[in-house]
């Protein structure tokens, strides 16, 4: 059976995405800690990081630092925490969230909710400045 990963890229479940290549892809975080959560996933399912070929894991890691780039300069912080965590979903997958303090990144932080109308502005903001 698919992840829910695998299914988003695919299409079969709707995401607020930020980026796309052909094998990786981006998407905002439904439940972010910080406005602008962005993961960054492989399109290969794989569901621990470090067992990923070693082409994968590089290309996810520029492609993650690519998007990690545009979502700082559409969201202000002072920098874009990276977390890898991989225990709530078996794909493996990349957190790059927005912090102006490290306590931003205590994943057991409330989530935000934002409106749809909101998110879908978010991740075009973010998908502007990936030209940039």
């Amino acid at each position: 059976m698919a992840t829910i990963f695998t299914r988003i890229i695919n299409g079969e479940i709707p995401c607020y995405k930020v980026a796309e290549d052909a094998n990786y892809f981006a998407f905002l975080d439904i439940n972010p800690l910080t406005k602008g959560h962005t993961l960054v996933v492989p399109k290969v399912e794989e569901d621990y990081i470090f067992n990923l070929d070693d082409t994968t894991y590089g290309g996810l890691m520029l492609f993650a630092k690519k998007v990690a780039k545009a979502l700082k300069q559409a969201v202000p912080c002072k920098r874009i925490g990276v977390a890898v965590m991989g225990m709530e979903v078996p794909h493996a997958h990349v957190h790059l969230i927005p912090i102006n303090k490290e306590s931003d990144m205590v994943i057991s932080n409330p989530k935000l909710q934002f409106s749809s109308e909101e998110m879908q502005k978010i991740a075009a903001d973010i998908a502007a400045k990936l030209d940039d």
